[in-house]
């Protein structure tokens, strides 16, 4: 038994290039097709009635005339199945309902996508600031130990984006800063150096002392030291060490302090708390200032100290507006941005 195929709407187009307009119906002229895929659309030339002259084919082809009308019957019936649903065997008629999502909840609630990866300990304590305000010195320094509560001793950081571009040599910032109440963190001192200095760096309380084995070590891995100061005679065999210790920071330099013929001198800054910073690739300084657990008087001299340091050492190359923010926090909790005008124009008292 032989099976009969719906036309297609290339069927409608090949008939259309042979029928009169007044052998269609009304319906059949205005039929607009409908395109075969979401992604892909068919469209075949439109039906419009024009005067045209007679054919010699159009007598000869009644079947294509009727071939267009099989095929814009068939559309419009699929068309109205979509609109009124599918009508099944037993007579019931399937009709697609959208299925609203379900509301977030949690995390995947929250208006801010870096918080959807904050600890619960992290989003509860950043409450307790206002996020545009600009808060003065002694406020902020209360709330960052206030926002302080995991098991250790976090560490308190500064961050003080510039109007620099360290990509131009006359914009570069390195500097050091001495904290008058130092640190909290014990630092560990290698010193490179030969001859008489020597017994000098043993006596100032060098943790490590050597010259061509200690180079020797670091070659092969050793790292067990927080600076390393070298003397100027000992900086040609330190050049050998430049791809170890230069993406760790420890790469010895006259700016940071760690070249020096008065190596005692070195070594008693750094245990006291001497900070080298410098400006990254962005144009901002990140430094510590002491840990949360120091008082707030502590903390305002060595933060104070620090800002000083940073306004000393501005590079001649920079232009306009020298600082753009400033931004205090503890080493796990959100950062609290400083007043400028405030910050710099802050004096101690005078019994500090």
């Amino acid at each position: 038994m032989a099976t009969s195929t719906p036309p297609s709407s290339l069927m409608l187009t090949y008939a259309s290039s042979y029928a009169h307009p007044h052998d269609l119906t009304p319906s059949l002229v205005s039929f607009q097709p409908k395109p075969l895929f979401k992604t892909f659309c068919l469209c075949p030339l439109a039906l419009r009635p024009r005067e045209r002259e007679p054919s010699k084919w159009s007598n000869s082809e009644p079947h294509r005339v009727a071939a267009a009308a099989l095929t814009a019957e068939a559309e419009v019936e699929e068309d109205v199945d979509e609109k009124e649903g599918v009508k099944g065997g037993d007579g019931s008629v399937a009709v697609a309902v959208s299925v609203p999502s379900k509301p977030k909840k949690g995390k995947a609630a929250l208006l801010l996508k870096r918080d959807r990866t904050r600890s619960k300990r992290f989003l509860e304590i950043q409450k307790l600031r206002e996020t545009k305000k600009e808060y003065e010195l002694q406020p902020a320094l209360a709330l960052l130990k206030e926002m302080t509560s995991t098991k250790f001793v976090e560490t308190a950081e500064a961050h003080f984006r510039l109007n620099i571009d360290p990509k131009y040599n006359d914009q570069q910032l390195r500097a050091t800063v001495n904290l008058p109440k130092g640190t909290g963190q014990t630092v560990k001192v290698a010193v490179l150096t030969q001859g008489e200095r020597f017994d000098e760096a043993k006596n100032a309380g060098a943790d490590l002392v050597g010259g061509d084995d200690l180079i020797q070590q670091i070659k092969e891995g050793f790292m067990e030291f927080d600076k390393l100061i070298a003397s100027p005679d000992m900086m040609p065999k330190v050049a050998s060490l430049g791809k170890i210790l230069g993406p760790r920071g420890l790469m010895p330099n006259p700016k940071a302090g760690t070249v020096t013929p008065n190596i005692p001198q070195a070594i008693a800054e750094f245990k006291q708390g001497k900070v080298e910073y410098r400006a990254d690739k962005t144009g901002i300084v990140h430094l510590r200032f002491g840990k949360a657990d120091f008082p707030e008087e502590d903390l305002l001299v060595n933060l104070l100290a620090a800002v000083k340091s940073v306004e000393a050492n501005k590079p001649p190359g920079a232009k306009g507006v020298y600082w753009k923010s400033a931004h205090i926090c503890s080493s796990m909790g959100p950062s609290i941005r400083l007043n400028i005008r405030a910050m710099l124009d802050f004096k101690l008292p005078t019994n500090a």
